[in-house]
Formats: structure tokens, sequence, C-alpha cells
């Protein structure tokens, strides 16, 4: 009886084997006969462009013994610094002052050793920041060079680099989009003619990142997750799109 049990469990589980080996092989057959029908190709896309927003960004501070003067100096840097850019053709409604940050500072107290006890308050330390957004790209750009004339009315600002903007992104990417589709459509086409095959409907179409370097740069300066270059005015936009047809 148990020979005959043992035989029967051998026997089930041969057959099981031999079913699944079958359904392998027929998932295979099936996945290279669907692979084998269907062509695909990889679109792309470029235009050059240049921004035609600036935006440019600054900081200067205050530091006393009492928050008050503190405040009465960075107020005064203020006035300064919207003078200075007004006079410069830079308009009212493109500066934007940030609220005042106020940090208390300390220093280090040492005793008659020269050995470190700790540290005491010291006064106030008052910081502002100006940001100018502007189409005006050649006066930003010279206001962001040149502030030597705030430096004689006691004004220590902080200069950073402009940033380059381009206000119809949108539309553009919408054309790239366009251009890179008709691009994957006349690959296709022509894989398609060569090898004497009918096209049938789309069956899969996938859209790659976007990328906006520097002109010139390359695509060294491409990402993974896609670029996006503020740095320079003068800017490259990239895509590819790739698509996937069905075979008749």
């Amino acid at each position: 009886m148990e020979k005959k049990t043992g035989f029967l469990s051998a026997l089930i589980i041969g057959v099981c084997v031999l079913l699944s080996c079958i359904a392998l092989a027929f998932g295979l057959s099936h996945f290279r006969s669907e692979s084998s029908h269907v062509i695909s190709a990889t679109g792309s896309a470029s235009v050059d462009f240049d921004a035609d927003i600036i935006i440019w960004r600054g900081s200067f501070s205050a530091v006393d013994y009492s928050s008050q003067a503190a405040y009465a100096k960075i107020k005064s840097d203020a006035d300064e610094v919207k003078k200075y850019l007004q006079n410069n053709n830079i308009t009212e409604d493109e500066i934007v002052f940030s609220a005042v940050d106020i940090r208390r500072t300390y220093r280090d107290v040492y005793d008659a050793n020269g050995n470190y006890v700790g540290s005491e308050e010291d006064g106030y330390k008052l910081t502002q920041s100006v940001t100018v957004s502007s189409r005006n790209i050649e006066t930003v750009e010279k206001i962001s060079r040149d502030i030597s004339s705030l430096l004689d009315r006691g004004v220590e600002l902080e200069s950073d680099y402009p940033e380059y903007y381009y206000s119809d992104l949108d539309a553009l990417k919408l054309d790239l989009i366009d251009k890179a589709s008709q691009n994957a459509k006349e690959r296709i086409d022509i894989i398609a003619k060569n090898s004497g095959a009918r096209l049938g409907k789309l069956k899969n179409s996938s859209l790659g990142v976007f990328q906006i370097t520097a002109q010139n740069s390359g695509t060294s300066s491409y990402s993974y997750d896609g670029a996006f270059d503020t740095s320079s005015q003068h800017k490259t936009a990239t895509i590819t799109v790739k698509l996937e047809y069905d075979l008749k």
C-alpha cells in the first residue's frame, strides 16, 4: 500500500512539473510572438531660445548692540538700495523686499588665563534681502555687477548671480513634444517601409524628461530627472518621445 501511494504521489508531481513546463513554454512562445509584432522608435526634438525674464537677489545686514539701532540702520540701508535700483530704471513693482530676519549675536568669553568660559549676548544682527524680477535683462545684469555706489553709501550688499527664465515655457514644451512625436513616427515609417511591414494602431507612447541647458553645454549637463538651467540667458531645450506600433 505504501509503495502504491508513493508511486501515485510521484506520478502527480511529475504531471504537475510537465504541465508547468508546457505552460512556461507556451508563455515564452506567446511573448515572443507578441514582441515580434511591434515596431518602436524614439524621436527627439530640440530648440534654442533666449530667456526673457531675469531675477536678481541681494542681501544686506546691520549689526548693533540694541535691536532698535540695528533696525534703524537696516531700514536706512533698504531705502538706499531702493533708491539705487530706481535710479537705474528699475520700477517699484519689480522690487520686492523680504521681511527682516533678526538674530541675537554672541561673543566668546575667556578668563584671565585665556581659558574659554562660555559666551555672552553681544547685540543683534538684522538681515534683509531684495529681489528684482524684470524683463529688462541688460539693466539688471549691469546692476548685479556694479554695486560699488552702494558701498560708497555705507551699504554692504551681497549680490547673487542673476537667474534667467522663460515666460512661455509651457507652449515651448508642447511644441517640442509635437516635433519629437513626429520624429519618432517618421523613424517608424522608415523601419516599416524597409522591412516590408504594415503598421497597425499605436500601442504605447512614453515621454522622456525635459532637458533645459545652457547653449553649447552639450549632453554633459543632462540629468536623469531633467535639467533646468537658470544660469544662462541663452538656452537649449530637448525632449524625447518613444512610440510603439502594432503590426498588421
